[in-house]
């Protein structure tokens, strides 16, 4: 069984990731979805809450397409949690040049640390290039639309995070 592994904080999860997890299933038999507990990054979510929005996106995406996805918490190193799932391949999306300087960086540290896992990069879809978490909850918090960067449902969890009840009215 070739088994994935999908890392990221997903602090929320967006179209962006879902695109990127949707691809990967076509090349992995069960793709695993590691949600980083990373303090530095100082989520606006809680990991159960990022758990559950992963979870929820995946379901939607499984019951869509098929294959097997399973969300799993972590907070080792990459490597560690790589084979901690008994994944052989750790996919990343790409959506410029500068994700591609750090991703390279990291693929060289895991690999000395453990050649037998593989590093797949999967750009991201030029609809999707420009979407950034941390510029999602941005626009979020300033009463902006983010209905083209996420589904409903984290448009919701963003809403109420940051206490908007009604989308921001607009002067014409």
């Amino acid at each position: 069984m070739r088994i994935g592994l999908y890392p990221g904080t997903f602090d929320p999860i967006t179209l962006g990731h879902t695109d990127i997890i949707e691809r990967a299933l076509d090349l992995v038999d069960r793709l695993v979805i590691g949600v980083a507990i990373n303090r530095d990054k100082g989520p606006l979510f809680s990991l159960e809450e990022r758990v559950a929005m992963v979870q929820a996106e995946c379901d939607a995406i499984t019951a869509k397409c098929g294959g097997e996805i399973l969300v799993h918490p972590f907070e080792n190193l990459l490597i560690d949690c790589a084979r901690d799932v008994g994944a052989q391949i750790i996919v990343r999306g790409l959506r410029a040049v500068a994700d591609f300087e750090y991703e390279f960086q990291m693929v060289g540290m895991n690999r000395a640390l453990d050649s037998s896992v593989e590093t797949v990069f999967l750009m991201a879809d030029a609809r999707r290039q420009a979407i950034a978490s941390k510029l999602v909850k941005e626009i979020a918090r300033l009463g902006g639309d983010i209905s083209k960067f996420v589904t409903p449902p984290v448009k919701g969890a963003l809403q109420t995070k940051y206490g908007i009840t009604a989308p921001a009215a607009r002067d014409a």
